[in-house]
């Protein structure tokens, strides 16, 4: 019996996403082998060494040494976004397939850049991993917006439990800040809802430092509210949290003309309910990664058929960028406390009516 191709795959960034990422491609990923990783720490190489290494995984310290990897056909890029257009470029100019966590980078004009490469290989699959559009329930949400008449408002959030160790300011040095960070998925979400070609009409944001007044530093918040305007007359709304105390609550309200559709309303670990004599109460999940799992593990799947089989991926490398210009306006505005405009073809203005 003739073995199917696998896809030869490397990990780039062996952090707990990155890790993530290698242990789906090596356990749950049945067309896709997972080759090497790589991670310029040593304690992420230690880990490496321990849980991919004995699976034939060979470990790297250095990106560009695991590029020339014999057989490497796909690269996952899971490091800090800072390094994500620039080994996603490098990837892609050596002939591999790419699948880059989100955001592409903090910069517009810098991801444009990752677009642009990947344009000129179009044999090639270049994916941002926006991984709720993996998730089951909102594909389920997205099958049925003919049911609720015409989409017009959205809400959304991306709300992670508080971690008091002060991870999340040490994050936003790097991070671009809460919208383009947290979200971005949100952002994304709406552009799917409403329609790739949905153009801004106008955005404003506002936050605060609730339980992070470290954030300040970074010109970020803990809390953030941004409204996004669209040419056509329909609107959205973000909401970004860094202080959940149950736990992560990640949820998009989709209304219609005719109705609505809620993704998330009500979160829940599983359909348990225990019932006390201080009430009713149920777990919700502990963090994105607790709610997206599954979502992730498709992703990983769907990625690896579209390189082997040649197929069209799920959405383009340039919504990656459309969703980072809303995420850096609303981070924009959030700062300068000043509502931005934009006219019919994306340019921004002073007011409605004049290009600057």
């Amino acid at each position: 019996m003739v073995l199917a191709h696998k896809l030869q795959v490397a990990v780039s960034g062996l952090g707990r996403m990155g890790q993530r990422h290698a242990l789906h491609f090596l356990e749950h990923t049945p067309r896709a082998s997972l080759v090497a990783a790589c991670d310029p720490f040593p304690a992420s190489r230690e880990w490496a060494e321990q849980h991919l290494a004995p699976y034939g995984v060979k470990i790297y310290a250095d990106f560009d040494e695991m590029l020339q990897h014999e057989g490497l056909e796909a690269v996952i890029v899971a490091t800090p976004t800072t390094f994500h257009a620039e080994q996603s470029i490098k990837a892609i100019n050596a002939d591999k397939h790419v699948l880059c966590e989100k955001p592409l980078s903090i910069s517009v004009e810098v991801s444009q850049t990752v677009v642009d490469a990947a344009k000129k290989r179009p044999h090639l699959k270049v994916m941002c991993g926006f991984s709720r559009r993996f998730d089951a329930s909102y594909r389920d949400a997205f099958s049925q917006l003919e049911n609720i008449g015409q989409a017009s408002v959205i809400r959304s959030q991306t709300c992670d439990k508080h971690d008091p160790s002060g991870v999340f300011v040490n994050y936003a040095q790097h991070s671009g800040g809460l919208f383009v960070d947290c979200n971005i998925h949100d952002i994304d979400l709406i552009h799917w809802f409403l329609g790739a070609g949905s153009r801004v009409k106008s955005i404003s944001a506002a936050g605060i430092t609730a339980v992070a007044p470290g954030l300040a530093q970074w010109h970020d918040v803990d809390n953030g509210v941004g409204i996004i305007e669209f040419w056509g007359g329909k609107i959205a709304y973000v909401y970004g949290s860094r202080m959940m105390a149950a736990g992560q609550h990640d949820m998009t309200e989709i209304i219609g003309t005719k109705g609505k559709l809620v993704v998330g309303g009500a979160p829940q670990m599983n359909f348990l309910e225990v019932h006390e004599a201080t009430g009713i109460r149920r777990t919700i999940p502990d963090s994105y990664y607790g709610r997206f799992r599954e979502a992730f593990i498709t992703e990983a799947n769907e990625f690896t058929q579209c390189c082997l089989d040649d197929r069209e991926l799920p959405y383009t490398i340039d919504e990656a960028v459309q969703a980072l210009v809303v995420g850096a306006a609303l981070q924009e505005s959030v700062r300068t406390g000043r509502k931005l405009y934009f006219d019919e073809l994306g340019n921004k203005v002073d007011h409605p009516g004049t290009i600057v």
